[in-house]
């Protein structure tokens, strides 16, 4: 399957070059059955790009409020198989931009052909896998994710060199995911320190190519506005899937975070 017309990603990004804000939540969390909802929801709620995560027995990278997600989820049956049966439907009422992001492993049980054509057939935008290391993405799968328009999102972290950063913007072909700090996911203050801000400051400077999203620690209208002064955009996980636990109407609950969190 060769896809050839423009992808979302591209659009949003040519449109838009500032707060911009994704949501992130587990595939099948709360229930199995949620999916597609939380997309709908989260669309018309005015999120701008929506990052649904593969559920894996050892997300090794997210703390405890997006490990017990994916346990929720694996234990009520949720499979990458079964994820993309839920969206088989996606793209009749959601329009913004889509994107999985999980670890290498299920991707590879499944097949990495296999999992490029399924994302094309549902309208997957692109996938962010940060345990595929860039040099095996370049050499073995680059190509099969082209053929299928999917963009693949590489992440940056206060540790990566200026050297590699920019080789990771040499070879991305879409947003860069910015991890905010050296830590697991969750771990919001509701503000961004001091050195996390030289941080930003010191990718800003470099003059990337690419847009910047920051993700890991972003949780209320503070630390996204604190956020998007330094990058295109910012990424919200754990704050949303703990959210998504709170009682109440789940659409209304939705709807009122993401008109705090832009301000609206």
């Amino acid at each position: 399957m060769i896809v050839e017309q423009k992808n979302r990603l591209d659009k949003l990004f040519e449109s838009r070059s500032e707060d911009v804000l994704s949501i992130y939540y587990t595939a099948g969390f709360p229930q199995a059955n949620d999916t597609l909802r939380i997309a709908e929801a989260l669309e018309s709620a005015g999120a701008d790009m929506i990052e649904i995560g593969i559920p894996f027995s050892d997300p090794v990278a997210d703390g405890p409020t997006i490990q017990e997600s994916n346990k929720c989820a694996l234990d009520g049956g949720m499979t990458l198989k079964l994820l993309f049966e839920q969206l088989t439907e996606l793209r009749k009422t959601v329009k913004i931009p889509v994107v999985l992001m999980g670890y290498i492993n299920p991707v590879i049980q499944f097949g990495i052909s296999r999992f490029c054509e399924a994302c094309a057939q549902c309208g997957i935008d692109g996938v962010i896998i940060p345990d595929l290391p860039i040099a095996e993405y370049l050499a073995l799968y680059k190509q099969i994710f082209e053929d299928h328009g999917l963009k693949n999102i590489f992440l940056i972290t206060p540790q990566t060199s200026e050297s590699r950063i920019r080789f990771i913007d040499e070879h991305s072909d879409s947003f860069i995911y910015m991890v905010s700090s050296a830590s697991i996911t969750g771990s919001s203050k509701g503000t961004l320190d001091t050195q996390q801000k030289k941080y930003f400051e010191r990718v800003q400077h470099m003059n990337l190519k690419s847009p910047l999203m920051v993700g890991f620690g972003i949780s209320n209208r503070q630390s996204y506005t604190e956020a998007t002064e330094r990058a295109s955009g910012a990424i919200i996980g754990s704050a949303f899937i703990r959210l998504l636990q709170e009682d109440g109407d789940m659409e209304a609950n939705i709807n009122n975070y993401i008109k705090e969190i832009k301000g609206k």
